[in-house]
Parts: C-alpha cells; sequence; structure tokens
C-alpha cells in the first residue's frame, strides 16, 4: 500500500533584500499555484530572529526550506548560512543559496558552509520563475525532508 496523501503545505523563508526579486519570487509562488506559505525577511539579522523565533518573530513558523541570498544588510548571507549550520537547532532546515553571484569563491565558500544547493539568480523574469518553481518542486516533492 503507498502512501497517496497531499503534500502537505510547508514554510518557505525568503531572506532578500531586493525588493524585485522578492516581488518576482512571490509572483513565481502565484503563478506556479505553489501552495507553500513564503515568508519574507530583508537582512541577515532578521532571518536569524525568524528561525530563532525571537523578538517580533517569536510565533514564526520553522521554515521547511530557506532561500538566502549572499549580499545582504547588516549581516551577510554567508553569515548566516554559517550561523545556521552551526545550529543544532536549526542545520536540518535546507538553505539553497539563491544570488546573483557567480563568483568561484561564493559558490565554494557556500558548499564550505554547507549549503545545500547553489542557484544563480537569472535576471530574465520567465527564466527566474521557473527556477523558483524547480526549486520547490524538488524540496516538496523529490527529497525527503525532517519534519
Amino acid at each position: 500500500m503507498t502512501d497517496q496523501s497531499p503534500i502537505s503545505p510547508f514554510d518557505v523563508l525568503l531572506v532578500e533584500d531586493d525588493p524585485g526579486d522578492v516581488l518576482m519570487t512571490q509572483e513565481a509562488f502565484e503563478l506556479h499555484k505553489i501552495r507553500n506559505n513564503l515568508h519574507v525577511v530583508s537582512d541577515g539579522v532578521q532571518a536569524l530572529a525568524f528561525l530563532r523565533r525571537e523578538g517580533a518573530y517569536a510565533n514564526a513558523p520553522r521554515p521547511g526550506l530557506v532561500l538566502l541570498d549572499l549580499n545582504l544588510p547588516k549581516k551577510d548571507g554567508r553569515e548566516v548560512l554559517a550561523e545556521i549550520k552551526a545550529d543544532e537547532s536549526l542545520r536540518t532546515i535546507p538553505v539553497v543559496v539563491l544570488t546573483t553571484s557567480e563568483a568561484e569563491e561564493d559558490i565554494l565558500r557556500s558548499y564550505d558552509l554547507h549549503a545545500n544547493a547553489y542557484v544563480t539568480k537569472p535576471v530574465d523574469f520567465h527564466r527566474f520563475v521557473e527556477i523558483v518553481q524547480r526549486i520547490d518542486d524538488f524540496f516538496v516533492t523529490v527529497v525527503k525532508l525532517p519534519r
């Protein structure tokens, strides 16, 4: 007997300071009817507060996936990634680095810090939407994630 239950929506944390990229990600979720709940923070300090459920984020849900830009104000994405993966209570949350940087050093550093994937943001809107949909499909339907 196989489990035919529908996949439950889960929470996705987008850590992005560019309003245009936030809007494109939100539109990608809407266009492809992605049922997951998208939460957005705009800097690294807010990201860690959200993940640790501190301050204004005391009632924040635990995300099933983090989409993380590298170039952030206050605390950059590399620092956020390092803190997530060093924290025993957070390290099992998959983190996809979603950034404009194609620099080999950023790619290597992100994987050294245990990013689950590194994706370069395309500048074309339709390609960006396709990438967001593929990330969602992969983490929702293909891989098994801890609850």
